[in-house]
């Protein structure tokens, strides 16, 4: 019998990133990020990462991890679980086919 070729990683062409929840968690950070008053480079500053990063992810660009999630969470001095809970809001309008324009960042 002949041993098979373990292969590591994602097959090719397949990916992990979803574009909703991104985007989503990106309405929600962006939302958040307004309503307080702090600028995005400040934000990124405080959470860690730079501002093109934190742009990406504001756009949905990119989906941080868990740890980043909770350093963005802390430097906008809410919980993770708030930080989620909007999360699932916006993910809600997404789904819908509603996109945050420029003027629609208040808080869902």
């Amino acid at each position: 019998m002949q041993k098979r070729e373990i292969r590591r990683g994602r097959p090719t062409g397949s990916t992990s990133f979803e574009a909703e929840p991104a985007k989503a968690f990106g309405m929600a950070v962006k939302a958040l990020r307004t309503e307080r008053g702090t600028a995005q480079e400040a934000l990124g500053n405080m959470a860690g990462i730079e501002r093109a990063h934190m742009g990406r992810i504001e756009r949905g660009e990119h989906m941080p991890t868990l740890a980043l999630i909770l350093r963005i969470a802390d430097a906008l001095e809410c919980s993770a679980a708030l930080l989620i809970e909007e999360t699932e809001k916006c993910l809600k309008l997404v789904r819908a086919g509603v996109m945050a324009n420029e003027g629609q960042a208040d808080r869902v």
